[in-house]
């Protein structure tokens, strides 16, 4: 099947990859659009480990104003080029990214982020509730570890369930866009407000609020 220039703008414009990639990719697959688009992704989770090393200083900052003005959050997300700053794909994420930020209350980025102060604190409070709990010390150790997991998946932003499709993580969201843009992507940066934060108020579940604005 002949290749098309036209093929080739539309494919880019659904997948934001290259035009050589795109090019071999529709020539891969007959053609075909959908076929075209999968095996870009798939090409693009396989390298991207290869993206990691490289500079991401474009990107937007984006906020979040939970309902009635509760919740606010501003965020940095960074990629390679300015096109893809613009590309609806990108700002979507982005705006999913403030969302999940504002239901889920999360204190790093990754796990890198966190300090080795507060991982030695956190692992010490778990230690001391395990053996009050009466478990072997033998095996404590490994339950600090698996609860040191925990505590990165319930405060670690990458870590974490995403909002959206709980069965996921947001790095793997994270990781399928930059295999369907085929660029460095990085959240960089967050700041989350909450009114009233350190004042006695009644409890409310903030992640089913945000939801209810998504649904």
């Amino acid at each position: 099947m002949e290749i098309t220039i036209q093929m080739i703008k539309e494919l880019r414009e659904r997948t934001m990859a290259g035009i050589n990639d795109c090019k071999k990719a529709l020539a891969e697959t007959n053609g075909d659009m959908d076929k075209a688009a999968d095996f870009l992704r798939e090409k693009g989770l396989a390298a991207a480990a290869k993206k990691a090393g490289r500079i991401a200083s474009e990107g937007t900052v984006q906020s979040y104003i939970h309902a009635g003005g509760k919740i606010g959050v501003l965020v940095e997300v960074n990629c390679e080029t300015d096109f893809v700053a613009k590309n609806q794909l990108f700002l979507n994420f982005v705006k999913d990214v403030a969302m999940q930020i504002a239901a889920a209350s999360p204190l790093y980025v990754s796990k890198e982020e966190v300090p080795q102060e507060d991982i030695d604190k956190e692992k010490a409070v778990l230690r001391a509730q395990a053996l009050n709990e009466g478990k072997p010390e033998k095996i404590v150790d490994k339950m600090v570890e698996g609860r040191i997991a925990k505590f990165y998946d319930e405060y670690c932003l990458l870590e974490q369930s995403f909002v959206k499709e709980p069965d996921k993580k947001v790095i793997d969201i994270l990781n399928s866009l930059v295999a369907t843009i085929g660029e460095k992507i990085t959240v960089r940066r967050f700041v989350r407000y909450e009114m009233g934060e350190g004042l006695q108020k009644k409890e409310e579940n903030f992640a089913e609020e945000v939801m209810k604005q998504v649904k």
